[in-house]
């Protein structure tokens, strides 16, 4: 039986998305290609042997339009005979460029591929794809007649639902910053990071640190950080919500990119290279696209389910913090320990470029099973509509 394995992550600095960051002035397919060399160059693999790269990118407009994993294949000097394709999963973008390379190996169609991600969130708002337009539709909106909510209200309302507290939001968002540090203090975090070249104020510069973990912030500060999301007509229509998301307890707008080789396991030893893990199964659900964020429970239970696991036999979990509420929630359904999750810190400190933010959730999740001398690993993410990926790794 054919099987698909992890030969090595890397990952950009993850930057948060202002206009005066170091990586104001980067273009999208030079930051991606520049996590292509590097990939390439860290393995020694000869580039002509990739016969795909899938890419996840969630804005694909403007500067990361036209199919931006093709731009930065050839931007990063691969043969002109490297293929590429670039998909839109909402925030399992990454994730799902995974699943579909392992999928591929599985099924014989790659011995090698790459599977990466970029999202340049200060570039491009969030809904600049959508260019003023109606993107749902009129048998939607007959479906839908109150339409649908932002994340923020989802988070909320997910919130409301599990009965999860502020106290406890802002104590996961804590814990994420000081996780990250930890993880960034003890070069963890640093074994995937590569430092991406950047011009600014005419001198050539490397950044080659995340610059979203705020290691001065205390309970306090967060507990005089105002909702983000409220709103007197959705309090209206959702009476139960209590207000309670904050920009302190949710994701940060990222910049970044990454990229995992991955392989036919045969294929690796015969090329000398040491395969870190295995992709061994998927799950992929639709949920409520009301509640949207709560995708990931179901995922979770199918692919436990395919590989005929308890939850007690994972050792790693990497749950995406879009929001503490999610994570807290999929933490009272599954019955999983708060030890075992995001043990390198979560979006909440690192930050959320969408497309790529699989990638780092995979590459985390990777180092946590080394660090833990673990076997089994499990990643979900929940995504905008209601979709949630899960996949489950395990260490070799």
């Amino acid at each position: 039986m054919r099987r698909a394995v992890i030969v090595d992550l890397v990952r950009s600095p993850f930057i948060r998305a202002r206009s005066d960051s170091v990586f104001a002035g980067l273009h999208p397919v030079d930051l991606y290609a520049q996590i292509l060399s590097a990939l390439v160059e860290r393995t020694g693999i000869d580039p002509a042997l990739v016969e795909d790269v899938i890419t996840g990118c969630v804005l694909q407009v403007g500067e990361q339009a036209g199919n931006i994993g093709r731009q930065a294949v050839l931007a990063a000097g691969f043969p002109d005979s490297v293929p590429a394709v670039t998909l839109d999963r909402k925030c399992g973008s990454g994730q799902q460029a995974i699943d579909f390379a392992a999928q591929g190996i599985i099924a014989g169609a790659y011995d090698v591929v790459i599977a990466g991600g970029v999202e340049m969130m200060s570039l491009l708002p969030m809904r600049a794809n959508r260019i003023g337009r109606d993107s749902e539709g009129p048998l939607f909106h007959q479906r839908y007649p109150q339409g649908l909510v932002r994340q923020g209200i989802s988070a909320e309302l997910i919130a409301a639902r599990w009965q999860v507290s502020r106290d406890d939001m802002d104590k996961l968002a804590l814990r994420s910053h000081r996780l990250a540090a930890k993880a960034e203090d003890d070069g963890l975090t640093g074994r995937t990071i590569v430092p991406i070249q950047v011009q600014k104020d005419e001198l050539s510069c490397a950044v080659d640190r995340d610059s979203g973990i705020r290691r001065d912030t205390d309970a306090q500060r967060l507990a005089a950080l105002q909702p983000s999301f409220q709103d007197e007509q959705m309090a209206l229509r959702f009476p139960q919500i209590e207000w309670s998301v904050t920009a302190g307890n949710s994701s940060q707008l990222t910049d970044g990119a990454g990229a995992v080789l991955m392989m036919e396991e045969m294929t690796a030893l015969r090329l000398g290279l040491t395969p870190r893990a295995a992709i061994t199964h998927f799950a992929v659900v639709g949920d409520d696209p009301l509640i949207m964020l709560a995708g990931i429970i179901p995922a979770t239970r199918r692919l436990l389910g395919r590989a005929g696991l308890s939850i007690d036999a994972i050792d790693a979990f990497e749950v995406n913090e879009a929001f503490a509420s999610v994570v807290l929630a999929w933490l009272k359904e599954t019955g999983a320990t708060l030890d075992r999750c995001n043990i390198l810190g979560g979006a909440i400190a690192l930050g959320h470029p969408v497309g790529a933010s699989g990638i780092r959730l995979m590459a985390n999740l990777v180092t946590a099973l080394e660090v833990k001398a673990g076997r089994y690993g499990l990643q979900t993410m929940c995504e905008s509509g209601g979709l949630a990926n899960a996949t489950l790794i395990e260490r070799l």
